[in-house]
């Protein structure tokens, strides 16, 4: 089987090149200490892909998620994403993008606590500028298709694990973004309830071409995903198709 990399005519979604991540620590005597954590990542992501990214502990899989979401720039090398340069783009620039073109799913869900569900996934939708109504007109209708319309009301301490990751989830989707980013979505969350929550994702990038790019490091859990990447010290070691990954 042909590799993703070459299989695809459509322009990558995302296009990692000669990325580098470093960190720059101080020593007890005042001198300078550096940590690489990323070295010389090429990668290319495709429109409807999905991704799991896995990794032991320092790995470097939570530093490139944090790159990928634009929460964090490289040391080296590029980060194109849409195929825009993301060094080239302002903070506010950035804002919009982590706003409106990507969603977030993470291992705590996140949730504000002293709002409903309701209110939790219509947040990006007021700032992005909607109106309060519209906002949570549209935050109703993403609940019912997770299946939580009749939790519209309740706050996250009303909610089951499993039901506030769905909440998180149609937080991340309420801007319809292309790309979603999921950091040990399942981490919390029972056998059932994570392999109900994967199902979902399965759902969201077979039916809507939604790209997701998990990380985990249950190997469970990233047999959902189509394509494997597998980081070690901050080097990929293996990246393969699920029907040749092993």
């Amino acid at each position: 089987m042909p590799s993703l990399q070459t299989a695809h005519s459509t322009e990558p979604l995302i296009r990692i090149e000669n990325l580098c991540k470093s960190y720059s620590l101080q020593d007890a005597d005042g001198g300078t200490i550096t940590n690489q954590v990323l070295f010389d990542i090429n990668l290319a992501i495709y429109p409807g892909e999905f991704v799991a990214i896995m990794g032991q502990s320092g790995s470097g899989k939570s530093t490139l998620m944090n790159i990928l979401g634009c929460l964090d720039t490289p040391t080296g090398g590029s980060y194109r994403l849409s195929d825009r340069n993301v060094a080239t783009l302002s903070g506010n620039e950035l804002a919009r993008i982590r706003n409106q073109n990507i969603g977030f799913v993470f291992q705590g869900f996140n949730l504000l606590k002293r709002m409903t569900a309701l209110d939790n996934v219509a947040t990006p939708l007021l700032y992005a500028g909607i109106g309060r109504e519209q906002s949570r007109k549209r935050a109703l209708e993403q609940l019912r298709q997770t299946g939580l319309e009749n939790f519209a009301m309740h706050h996250p301490n009303q909610l089951s694990g499993g039901q506030q990751q769905r909440v998180a989830i149609s937080r991340a989707l309420i801007n319809r973004p292309p790309l979603i980013l999921a950091d040990e979505p399942t981490g919390n969350l029972d056998t059932q309830t994570s392999a109900e929550i994967m199902a979902l994702f399965e759902q969201l990038n077979r039916e809507q071409g939604i790209t997701i790019v998990l990380i985990t490091h249950e190997n469970d859990i990233a047999a959902y995903a189509k394509r494997l990447i597998r980081l070690k010290d901050g080097h990929v070691v293996l990246d393969q198709t699920r029907e040749s990954a092993s």
